[in-house]
């Protein structure tokens, strides 16, 4: 309940500060992320912002019957018009065996998912293309305007997928720091409009850090550290303090990795992650960043998204 009330918090205070989109992800199977179900949190976090587009980070699409997941994207596009982003994902979410069970006819096979794709383009824009599945079948509710279609990806493989279909792209460089600026550089090379994009939308995610304090800077990125070559690990425990972590040793090879995955993310005072991002996005060619931002003191989070606003000159609402 309090990483849901949190989230909530955290969306409105990104809506008075400028901020373009608000993405919340899935995951299952796990105590440490509470984001089960995107598009009934996407609701609610919609209804209590005013500005902000909020949408998913994204929809584990094998998961679930695309009929159904264009109904509810229609559903809140029909509640929220114009504020809506549907961001697609491949990998399950989890674990193989619990995303059997949410589809039990899912078969993990790449055709299957560009079948998927072929059907939710349909139903959400009312088109009928080549290979349909049930041409007949429309999504309900019928909407004037339809939500914005991301792929998420941290290889070039979705990349493809989403200049192929004309969908938005965005990389997940806190994921996956090598390659991301090649990938989005042959997705616009081979995009192909579609129905609702007429040219390339792309974006990259980073994890960030903000603070005016060296001392919370240097510990937040020790803990940072720590968190990621655990889950590198496949050890998930949450977010630690800084006390619980400050003594840990690490050897040679956890010491490459920590180097490693230090170019997943962006920490720092605002100007010095300021000019970091700045340089990321003119690398990666993109107009949008996404920005995660994960901490142990819930007020650490919030002061970070206000300085990052503040060295971005967005404009609070």
């Amino acid at each position: 309940m309090q990483a849901l009330k949190e989230t909530v918090q955290l969306a409105r205070l990104a809506d008075r500060l400028g901020y373009k989109r608000y993405w919340v992800s899935e995951h299952h199977n796990t105590t440490s992320l509470a984001g089960s179900a995107p598009e009934v949190l996407i609701a609610h976090l919609a209804g209590m912002t005013q500005y902000i587009r909020v949408g998913s980070g994204g929809v584990m699409l094998p998961n679930h019957s695309a009929l159904k997941v264009a109904e509810n994207f229609r559903m809140l596009e029909a509640l929220f018009p114009g504020r809506i982003d549907l961001g697609i994902g491949r990998a399950p979410g989890g674990d193989r065996l619990t995303s059997s069970i949410l589809n039990p006819s899912n078969t993990f096979r790449e055709d299957d998912l560009l079948q998927q794709l072929i059907d939710l383009q349909d139903y959400l824009y009312d088109t009928i293309s080549p290979g349909a599945t049930r041409p007949n079948v429309r999504a309900i509710p019928v909407t004037d305007t339809a939500p914005d279609l991301w792929m998420l990806t941290s290889s070039g493989e979705s990349g493809v997928i989403a200049a192929h279909f004309g969908m938005g792209v965005s990389f997940a460089h806190f994921i996956n720091p090598i390659g991301g600026a090649q990938m989005i550089k042959a997705y616009k090379a081979r995009f192909q409009p579609s129905h609702h994009l007429s040219s390339p939308q792309s974006s990259v995610g980073i994890f960030v850090f903000c603070s005016e304090d060296e001392e919370k800077i240097r510990q937040t990125q020790a803990v940072m550290d720590w968190q990621l070559l655990n889950i590198g690990k496949g050890i998930g425990n949450g977010f630690p303090s800084y006390a619980d972590i400050a003594y840990t040793v690490y050897d040679e090879v956890e010491q490459n990795m920590i180097s490693y995955n230090r170019q997943r993310m962006v920490v720092g005072t605002p100007a010095a992650v300021k000019k970091q991002l700045t340089t990321l996005a003119e690398a990666y060619e993109v107009d949008e960043l996404v920005v995660a931002t994960i901490t142990y003191d819930f007020a650490d989070r919030l002061r970070s998204y206000e300085l990052l606003a503040e060295a971005f000159g967005l404009v609070s609402r």
